[in-house]
């Protein structure tokens, strides 16, 4: 293994974000203090592959259906960033990963420095925390939290009701270098105009009746941190403006006074609304929307992203029931994975809620939930069931299954995967792992086999 140069592993000690340098092989060459301590967990990394250390994989990223940093940097000769799900002391986080090529004087790529920032509050494994999920659709989310978290741009979230926008608020906010400052969250929904006024600038005493004394607006208290404003299209026509004057200017005054103060805050919306809809009505001030709108986040629904359901199930259950050893039955789970969900992880929530009332058991069978949520396990088997009467009727060499002389080596996979999640008792994880391959790869092959 080639020595790096003494001088370039002594500058990686000086950055306070984790960092390693690695060779083209994908060996890891140095770590640095800051990466030791984020982490390391003791053992020796030099020698060690990134992608055996970060994700306990036997090959390379690209080869087990993620993408590569130092492949792409390689391709394109310039710095790559990527979102990835690491193995970490704590368990299974999100992280933010830069990486840059460093030269040799005839220009050659000799080694690769990659800087990694875990990206708060979000989990891909079951926990108490906040944002939880391992899908495509939560990915790509989470990659555009991860571009504009360090940044002071105005957010806007976009989504139904129930898919968590507060909590994904709260995670810009703690990824960001606000983190250690006030989280100021602000139902705009039922506000009238002057009481929203007062609510988010405050106001002198005496500026109108019931106002006995000076108070602090949510502006204010969200100093050098961030303010989340929750339903955006419900704020009054009238004070749309002031609001924009704030973000124009960064100054405020507090109803009743004269003397402006400076607004030190970083400002993120969300709604469910269509507001470009709002604009062309006249119901939404457009230039307001505009610089509301710098960096649109869609948040996805849960159908869109039912591959997170045990994980959000498991995480929910252990919110609803603190303490109790109580879980869902396989019956039970096959309802959850196939419901629509229109209330989103709200209504998910409050589904398991209900169940963990409703038994007396550890185990939450199916007759515990919704009798949608049953009906809705009963559609998917009658569409199982309709799928493989096709088959039935299709000509023998379709039919094939793994074992016989005319099976494909699509059927042969079919055959194999379903007997190995059987095996494993629906554990995708532990099929992942077994096999050599990500989750992401096998949750593709898994729900190819279900649409087929």
């Amino acid at each position: 293994m080639k020595q790096p140069p003494a001088e370039l592993v002594s500058y990686l000690d000086t950055l306070p974000e984790p960092h390693i340098l690695c060779d083209t092989e994908y060996r890891i060459l140095a770590a640095n203090k800051a990466y030791r301590r984020k982490f390391g967990t003791g053992q020796v990394l030099e020698g060690q592959t990134c992608y055996a250390v970060s994700h306990r994989y036997n090959a390379p990223c690209d080869k087990a259906g993620e993408t590569c940093p130092l492949k792409r940097s390689l391709a394109s000769g310039r710095r790559e960033r990527v979102l990835h799900l690491h193995h970490t002391p704590h368990g299974e986080a999100y992280v933010d990963i830069e990486l840059a090529p460093v030269r040799t004087e005839e220009g050659d790529i000799a080694y690769f420095i990659e800087k990694m920032e875990p990206l708060g509050g979000t989990y891909g494994q079951p926990d108490t925390h906040t944002l939880i999920g391992r899908s495509p659709a939560f990915r790509r989310m989470l990659e555009q939290m991860s571009r504009v978290a360090p940044s002071d741009a105005t957010a806007m979230l976009q989504g139904e009701s129930g898919t968590g926008k507060e909590l994904v608020a709260k995670a810009i906010h703690d990824a960001s270098r606000r983190a250690e400052r006030p989280f100021i969250a602000v139902d705009c929904s039922g506000l009238t105009e002057t009481l929203f006024e007062s609510e988010l600038f405050g106001h002198e005493k005496g500026s109108f009746t019931g106002a006995a004394g000076r108070r602090i607006g949510l502006v204010e208290a969200a100093r050098g941190g961030t303010l989340f404003l929750d339903e955006l299209g419900d704020i009054p026509l009238g004070m749309q403006v002031k609001l924009l004057r704030l973000l124009e200017t960064g100054a405020f005054r507090r109803v009743g006074a004269n003397e402006f103060l400076k607004a030190d805050v970083r400002l993120i919306s969300a709604t469910h609304r269509n507001l470009r809809s709002m604009v062309e009505e006249g119901r939404f001030r457009q230039d307001l929307y505009f610089r509301l709108n710098t960096f649109p986040i869609s948040l996805p629904p849960l159908r869109e992203r039912l591959d997170d359901v045990p994980l959000l199930a498991e995480t929910l259950l252990s919110r609803v029931a603190p303490g109790r050893p109580i879980r869902l039955s396989p019956a039970a789970l096959a309802c959850l994975v196939r419901y629509d969900y229109p209330g989103n992880v709200r209504e998910l929530r409050n589904v398991l809620e209900r169940a963990t009332l409703l038994c007396d058991g550890d185990v939450i069978l199916p007759e515990h939930l919704p009798a949608e949520v049953q009906a809705a396990a009963v559609r998917g088997e009658e569409k199982s069931g309709a799928g493989a009467a096709a088959m039935a009727g299709s000509p023998p060499q379709a039919a094939a299954v793994a074992g016989k002389p005319s099976a494909t080596l699509a059927e042969i996979e079919e055959s194999a995967l379903r007997e190995r999640l059987t095996a494993h008792r629906g554990n995708r994880r532990a099929l992942a792992e077994e096999l050599g391959i990500s989750e992401r790869t096998l949750y593709r092959k898994l729900r190819s086999l279900h649409q087929s």
